[in-house]
């Protein structure tokens, strides 16, 4: 399958298929990661930009997302980190900058924490290693089950699913499809619970003090009323203490899906750090 922008890729790890968006493009390698219960397309105005500035471009719908396995049995860390492996090694890209936002940073953070040589930067997009509290899972879950479904229009997802901000809205109504008489999301929700049982079972400090390349963490801002994202003020000081030399940056007026709400500036700040080593 091709468009007129980027061609399908697929990739099989241990029986299970990964579909990667490839926008071709020469120069520096770039791997994209979207977040839990969110699809490659999301990253595709980021991923049209970067490309575009000379850059080669991949993006990964997870295991359990969009056009990958839907129902895989292994939703380990571990399994989306080798994942991330499989596809770097079988598409060719040569030590990629990993982007990736939410738990798709998260991802990001243990592939470079567990292969060093792997990957040349690292950028966080509302992501960190502090872990989460033990009743995510089940807040997570209540709500992903908790949709009108189907939606009977598109706009009637746009509505619902961008809690009043429009491209949020668009970002994740472009992961449904039709089905069953009307728009359905192309996840289960019970891999997507089982997805963040170690993230909410321990926080990941080692494995941040262990990544040897450059990091970029980008944060929402949401302006007058301050922190936007899901990154606390504690949580980032640790990180910069425990890492001196880490790049921070916010995006005012922001929330936790940034990369949906003001890619171009995104671009920018993505560009500006790999191009700043």
């Amino acid at each position: 399958m091709t468009t007129s922008s980027w061609s399908v890729r697929s990739v099989t790890r241990d029986g299970v298929r990964l579909s990667c968006r490839d926008w071709g493009g020469a120069g520096p390698d770039v791997l994209l990661l979207h977040g839990l219960a969110g699809h490659v397309g999301e990253w595709d105005a980021t991923a049209r930009l970067l490309r575009d500035a000379g850059h080669r471009v991949v993006a990964l719908d997870q295991r359990g997302h969009g056009a990958s396995e839907r129902l895989p049995e292994d939703a380990s860390r571990a399994a989306y980190v080798a994942d991330v492996v499989a596809v770097v090694r079988e598409l060719g890209l040569v030590k990629p900058l990993l982007v990736g936002q939410s738990l798709g940073g998260h991802t990001a953070l243990l592939t470079a924490a567990a292969h060093p040589g792997l990957v040349r930067a690292l950028v966080l997009v509302e992501a960190g290693p502090g872990g989460a509290g033990a009743d995510l899972p089940a807040a997570i879950g209540d709500w992903l089950r908790g949709w009108p479904l189907p939606f009977p229009t598109r706009e009637a997802a746009v509505t619902y699913l961008g809690g009043g901000k429009r491209p949020v809205g668009e970002g994740w109504a472009d992961g449904l499809e039709e089905r069953d008489g009307g728009l359905r999301p192309r996840f289960d929700p019970d891999v997507m619970v089982r997805s963040l049982d170690e993230l909410c079972s321990r926080a990941f400090w080692d494995e941040w003090t262990a990544i040897a390349c450059p990091v970029l963490v980008v944060l929402g801002h949401g302006g007058e009323g301050g922190q936007g994202g899901v990154i606390g003020g504690e949580e980032y000081a640790e990180m910069v203490r425990l890492r001196p030399g880490l790049h921070g940056a916010s995006l005012p007026g922001t929330g936790h899906d940034l990369h949906l709400e003001r890619p171009e500036a995104l671009h920018r700040l993505i560009v500006g750090f790999d191009a700043g080593r």
